[in-house]
């Protein structure tokens, strides 16, 4: 069983930054690739960008050149630099970690006012 911690979510202005963490704990695991992912009101889950466990990365096109992911293999943690915020950018942020299983965090808010 992974259980994991999301941190980092809050109240911004638009053009502004955030970075959210996701530490991953538990019993003996092997992490493949670590994500976040994000749900505001009345729209679907959507993915905001993936690091695999070797360092390659995805990102959804809304996000590129503002967004980056990047993770510390020895902590297990997996963050994600929010610049230039937008008011679009508002939801909830979702961590999830894959290895034989798929987890996901508790979610954290992220609200950029305009």
């Amino acid at each position: 069983q992974v259980r994991l911690v999301e941190s980092g979510g809050g109240l911004v202005q638009a053009g502004g930054s955030l970075r959210l963490s996701c530490a991953a704990s538990g019993s003996s695991f092997s992490i493949n690739a670590m994500g976040w992912y994000r749900q505001a009101p009345g729209n679907e889950r959507e993915l905001v960008a993936i690091i695999t466990s070797r360092g390659s990365t995805n990102y959804a096109d809304s996000v590129k050149g503002r967004f980056t992911i990047s993770r510390d293999n020895a902590k297990n943690t997996v963050f994600l630099q929010m610049n230039s915020l937008k008011p679009e950018d508002t939801a909830v942020y979702y961590c999830r970690v894959t290895t034989s299983w798929i987890y996901w965090g508790q979610g954290t808010q992220v609200t950029v006012s305009s």
